[in-house]
């Protein structure tokens, strides 16, 4: 669990960059078909230079702590891109990123980077939901002869579904703030009423059919 003091400031960086946007009342359409009353976008942050710093420093203090014996830095594609760069800088450590897909031309690579057999690597994704993208992404790494120890992310929306699937692929998760502390956090600072929490709270239950 993230510190609980970082995850009050990740959130509050979150809603002050809008990086994290809250619409209750006209819910946003996500890729999956789930209706949803919160986008988050991290990528919003690099824009902003002392949230970025804030968020690359508790990243890499993070991997520090949770996957001390950690060789590498692997972005996930697109939004982890940048964040895993950053946090592979400030551990001085080699990176890479990885694709969703192979590329269809060229030599084909799906991760891009030297990737040394046996390496010790820890995936940097900006949001966790389902887990669906970085455990393609671990699985893309393995596959090349990499060793998958762990996974950190700025924010994750809290979903049992993806502490089941993770668990399942034997990788552990290290996050920097999450849903609980982004509510207490935009209820506190006025960034949504005390009836949308209701609301908020029952889509993190049943997100799947939840608006429908």
């Amino acid at each position: 669990m993230p510190n609980t003091q970082t995850a009050a400031q990740i959130a509050a960086y979150l809603l002050e960059s809008q990086a994290v946007r809250l619409r209750p009342e006209q819910p946003f359409k996500w890729s999956s078909g789930w209706n949803s009353p919160i986008y988050c976008d991290n990528r919003v942050t690099l824009s902003y230079p002392h949230i970025r710093t804030y968020i690359k420093e508790a990243l890499a203090q993070a991997i520090q702590d949770r996957f001390p014996g950690v060789q590498a830095i692997a972005g996930v594609a697109t939004a982890g891109i940048a964040q895993g760069a950053l946090v592979a800088d400030i551990l001085n450590l080699p990176y890479l990123y990885v694709r969703p897909e192979p590329k269809s031309h060229g030599m084909g690579n799906q991760i891009e980077g030297k990737l040394e057999k046996g390496q010790k690597i820890v995936l940097v994704e900006d949001l966790i939901s389902t887990g669906g993208s970085s455990l393609k992404a671990a699985k893309a790494v393995q596959a090349e002869g990499g060793e998958v120890i762990g996974m950190a992310a700025i924010f994750t929306y809290g979903f049992k579904q993806a502490d089941e699937n993770f668990a399942a692929a034997g990788i552990p998760t290290v996050w920097l703030s999450h849903y609980n502390a982004l509510l207490d956090t935009a209820a506190s600072q006025g960034y949504i009423s005390p009836e949308a929490i209701t609301t908020l709270e029952q889509w993190r239950q049943q997100p799947e059919t939840w608006g429908k």
